[in-house]
């Protein structure tokens, strides 16, 4: 009885202890519909802002990915040396990454990168940077 009782109550503990594991990530969520992004930190939502996905012609892959490499500064080889400040790349050339084009966030306008306010990639930036990369996950949706 006893035995059942002690694996009954580590079982439990198994089943309440994966949620938790899964919340201790950053999980950037983006929403290519809605043209949104929500970063959670521990399960807790901390910011949801208006981002920027591929218009007409190019592709925002779909998927759920970790950080590759950080850049506090890139520019683009392929776009005419485009600036992509506070770059969180995630799939191939695929970035986060913030934008002067305020004005499109909200709309489908980049290549394919999600762009944000450059304020709030660097505060992005900043929680992959203190969380690791390993502890990260970008999810790209619908």
């Amino acid at each position: 009885m006893r035995k059942t009782m002690l694996m009954a109550a580590m079982l439990a503990g198994l089943c309440l202890g994966a949620p938790q594991a899964d919340a201790a990530s950053l999980v950037a969520r983006i929403d290519v519909g809605s043209q949104t992004m929500t970063v959670s930190r521990q399960g807790q939502v901390l910011y949801r802002w208006k981002v920027s996905t591929a218009r007409n012609g190019y592709v925002t892959p779909r998927g759920t990915y970790r950080p590759q490499r950080l850049h506090r500064m890139w520019y683009s080889r392929k776009y005419e040396m485009s600036p992509m400040p506070w770059s969180v790349f995630y799939h191939g050339g695929y970035a986060i990454h913030g934008t002067n084009a305020v004005r499109r966030l909200g709309t489908p306008a980049s290549h394919g990168c999600v762009r944000l306010h450059t304020a709030n990639a660097a505060k992005f930036y900043a929680l992959v940077k203190e969380v690791g990369p390993a502890n990260t996950r970008i999810v790209v949706t619908n």
